[in-house]
């Protein structure tokens, strides 16, 4: 155990790249559009350790091209929704007592994966799965995405830090605990940042967190799972499913 008062990196906003004419950024973007759309991805859920494949398939196409098929999502039921919940709560106790700088740590590897090898990949998947340009795609899935991840991990400091005045012979003092059972995270199909944001957030406290994302989102939301892996996110902690809203908030809103 440390005794050390730990400061996570003071945060500054991502520079957006400029993607200007034979720019190192353009050339590694045009790359990543390239490759994605010369194969079709077949696209799982995450739930605890596995990689869910179903035989219902969610067909991927780019808004501004419905002809071209990006790839195939596996569609999941009402039991699927159980089976994340079930594995969201197992892996509760020992995501809440993992120490908060260790948790950081998590999601600030993720934030420069992202700015590094990723930020390609991700920006491809942003214009490809929800027609946006290289521009819009860079200062949303890229740059916004990256200053959530940063700048979440600085605030989680300071509300630690935050702590009650005492008076003479007494000594007042907080903690923070996660909160009790999971959080269900609904994201929109606009914005990557945001899809990414909402999971992450919660998680970064401690908490664990069903992610189902807009149909028209899962394209890119299948690399941000693929970064937060690759960052070290322990299994189940943000289990991403695709479930019709209906009957996913069905479940969700049962599991009191």
């Amino acid at each position: 155990m440390s005794n050390a008062f730990f400061q996570v990196p003071t945060p500054i906003n991502e520079p957006v790249l400029a993607y200007a004419p034979n720019s190192p950024e353009k050339t590694a973007l045009k790359a990543a559009i390239a490759e994605a759309r010369s194969k079709v991805a077949e696209i799982p859920m995450y739930i605890g350790n596995e990689l869910v494949f179903t035989d219902k398939k969610i067909k991927l196409s780019p808004p501004h091209d419905h002809q071209h098929v990006l790839g195939y999502a596996s569609e999941g039921d009402k039991s699927y929704v159980r089976k994340a919940i079930a594995a969201a709560l197992k892996a509760r106790e020992s995501w809440a007592n993992m120490p908060w700088q260790q948790r950081a740590a998590i999601f600030l590897k993720a934030a420069d994966l992202l700015a590094g090898p990723y930020r390609a990949k991700i920006n491809a998947a942003t214009m490809l799965g929800q027609s946006k340009n290289a521009f819009q795609a860079e200062i949303d899935s890229a740059c916004e995405l990256i200053d959530f991840l940063r700048f979440n991990a600085h605030f989680m400091s300071q509300i630690y830090t935050e702590q009650p005045e005492s008076s003479k012979g007494i000594w007042n003092r907080m903690e923070h605990r996660p909160l009790e059972g999971f959080v269900f995270a609904l994201t929109p199909f606009n914005f990557t940042a945001i899809a990414g944001n909402l999971p992450s957030c919660v998680a970064m406290m401690g908490n664990v967190t069903v992610w189902k994302p807009a149909y028209t989102q899962i394209y890119s939301a299948n690399v941000i799972m693929e970064v937060f892996r690759e960052a070290g996110l322990p299994d189940g902690v943000i289990n991403l499913i695709y479930v019709d809203g209906p009957e996913a908030g069905d479940v969700i809103s049962r599991s009191w």
